[in-house]
């Protein structure tokens, strides 16, 4: 059976679908020791004052505070101290006029007494204390329930206990707390595809990444998580652990199985056992969302990608677990920044765009990141997201928007925004680097326009024979240094024994080999497509007609490793890229030259950039070598 999408929701109206089922759960008692993110079941009512007695907020001498006026450094007063309290203990003297009680902080106030001068404004000897300043009455004391009275309500129902909460109970006496039952929500990922981490990966498998971002979501929105595991897909095992899970669980979660494909339960499963709430949400990723009540519990179909499932528990599933604890979610923190990059829209279905931010001088800039809906690395990068309307068709590229963040944004140290290159990134993430790749000139404009610090290039010149540095000039680029870094063995990867035979660019153009291909602006693009242009020539061809005639031209991946991967796993039988990324997936490299790798960096950020120069060429990788600039500033303007 194909299911089909007929009536698709707003993300509003998926959302109010689920709060509608969000009654209390009931209440339990705890003790505070473990009360800490419940919620409150109903009020707590104080039983005694806080503080139980008038004390003293300070050490000095318990007075009456008449006595004290008139009193300075020239003229101080003198009191017969008659007395000494300490904290926790009970004082057995009254102070009249003329006479004082010595106290500690926290002790109580000596009947009598309605003031206390600070042990720093006095003199003690011989059984008599000098003043050197007055007092007014009240100062330095704490009456009795002039925090909290008794009778009065402390906390009220529905609130989240933090530690200032449990501190008012503790001080109320309350050892044991009334909260709300917290929900237990199972969690299902279904698909023949699935293996759980830690077993070896066969072919065709793929670790189940939802079961656990699930748990930890849940966990962070109050929840019990329940890990049920994987479910194949097959109706009857399906049936049997969806009603397993219902039995023991408030909340059932199910990723996989809701989109339209033949082999997709969750639809047809729901449906028979309980009513579908809806069915398709108008939204980017996220679309084959459902939700169904069986038996009055609420069961969410999520979509399989990792990203999507997050995206959409974040802004449907979340709002209503909170709702069951008594809790209104808190709306998104929000920025505003402009696009560095325009995005299009869903046709009418609302876009959801995670983005990295880019903070520099009070404003912002928001670099979309653009990835399959699988790719779980996305979200674990970004910063927040840029909602695009459904009547949208496209935001340009300097354009306003909200980012909403995912939590408090932190602006790094540093910004690398440019080149992908691998040798490279494990040195950015042992700093407070943050790494943007969007190509070599992408990472140019960047620098230009003061939104990196750094950029990683290695784009050639044909007019002048040179890499990067005569692209700086013809930019304007100003206030930068270029620090030469090293040169990489860029080539073809192709599978091991090279099953297809390709010896160099001509066989790409066979219609027998698959490609796969690195974005433009990238200098790994523009290397193929000048050593694709000379090939062209040689066939009496254009570039144009010789990258028609290439099966995988427009398939483009963001990364040498990407590219590796899609080799590696058969999904393309040749692509291009540098020796380390071939060698890192076990494939055979047929070399196409050296090229230079560079940094382009503004003048602050220069030694910093040096540093990562000098650990980066102590430790080179087959595939990298020196030349003549490594390590050295080679431009300055």
């Amino acid at each position: 059976m194909r299911v089909i999408f007929h009536n698709l929701v707003t993300l509003e109206e998926a959302s109010s679908a689920l709060l509608k089922f969000a009654k209390p759960l009931g209440s339990e008692e705890v003790d505070i020791a473990e009360a800490y993110g419940r919620v409150l079941s109903r009020d707590v009512v104080a039983q005694v004052d806080v503080p139980p007695f008038d004390r003293s907020t300070v050490d000095g001498y318990a007075v009456v505070a008449e006595s004290t006026y008139g009193a300075s450094e020239l003229t101080p007063v003198e009191l017969k101290v008659v007395g000494r309290v300490e904290a926790g203990g009970w004082p057995n003297v009254e102070v009249r006029q003329g006479e004082a009680v010595e106290v500690a902080t926290g002790a109580p106030l000596p009947r009598g007494a309605n003031a206390v001068v600070m042990v720093e404004y006095t003199q003690e000897r011989d059984g008599v204390v000098k003043i050197f300043r007055s007092v007014a009455p009240g100062e330095n004391v704490m009456s009795a329930g002039s925090d909290i009275s008794a009778g009065e309500v402390a906390l009220r129902r529905c609130t989240r206990l933090t530690a200032r909460e449990i501190g008012v109970l503790a001080a109320l006496g309350v050892k044991t707390v009334q909260v709300l039952r917290r929900p237990r929500v199972a969690i299902i990922s279904t698909g023949n595809e699935l293996a759980p981490p830690g077993a070896p990966l066969g072919v065709g498998k793929l670790y189940d990444v939802n079961s656990y971002a699930l748990a930890a979501s849940v966990a962070e929105a109050g929840g019990v998580p329940e890990l049920v595991g994987i479910v194949r897909d097959d109706a009857g095992e399906y049936r049997r652990a969806l009603e397993a899970a219902l039995s023991s669980s408030d909340v059932v979660l199910i990723s996989g199985g809701t989109s339209a494909g033949v082999a997709d339960l969750t639809y047809r499963v729901l449906g028979e056992m309980g009513e579908v709430l809806f069915h398709g949400i108008m939204v980017k990723p996220g679309k084959p969302t459902l939700a169904a009540a069986v038996g009055g519990k609420i069961v969410v179909g999520l979509p399989g990608y990792p990203s999507s499932a997050l995206m959409i528990f974040h802004t449907v599933v979340r709002p209503f677990l909170l709702k069951l604890q008594c809790l209104e979610p808190d709306p998104p923190a929000a920025v505003k920044a402009s696009l560095a990059v325009g995005v299009e829209g869903a046709k009418g279905r609302r876009a959801l765009y995670p983005v990295v931010l880019v903070g520099r001088g009070g404003s912002y800039r928001a670099y979309p990141l653009y990835a399959e809906s699988g790719a779980i690395s996305v979200l674990a990068r970004a910063d927040g997201y840029v909602v695009v309307p459904e009547n949208v068709e496209f935001l340009a590229e300097g354009e306003e928007v909200e980012v909403r963040l995912f939590e408090k944004y932190r602006p790094a140290e540093f910004y690398f925004i440019g080149s992908h290159d691998p040798h490279l990134d494990a040195a950015l993430a042992r700093r407070n680097i943050k790494a943007v790749y969007v190509g070599s000139m992408g990472g140019l404009m960047a620098v230009k326009r003061g939104e990196a610090d750094m950029a990683g290039v290695h784009v050639f010149d044909p007019g002048s024979g040179l890499y990067n540095t005569p692209f700086v000039e013809k930019l304007d680029i100003r206030d930068v240094a270029v620090v030469g870094l090293y040169e990489r063995e860029q080539g073809l990867m192709v599978q091991r024994g090279n099953p297809k035979g390709v010896r160099g660019v001509e066989d790409l153009l066979r219609p027998d080999v698959v490609f796969v291909n690195r974005p433009r602006g990238t200098g790994t693009r523009a290397l193929l497509d000048m050593l694709l242009g000379e090939a062209a020539r040689r066939l009496g061809l254009t570039l144009e007609e010789a990258a028609a005639k290439i099966r995988g031209y427009t398939h483009e991946v963001k990364t040498h490793t990407a590219v590796a991967a899609a080799v590696a796993q058969g999904r393309a039988d040749v692509g291009v890229g540098v020796r380390y990324a071939a060698e890192l997936y076990g494939l055979e490299f047929i070399p196409l030259g050296w090229e230079q790798y560079d940094l382009v960096v503004k003048r602050g950020a220069l030694e910093k950039a040096l540093e990562i120069a000098a650990e980066l060429l102590s430790d080179l990788p087959r595939g990298y070598r020196r030349y003549e600039w490594s390590g050295r500033v080679k431009l300055l303007r």
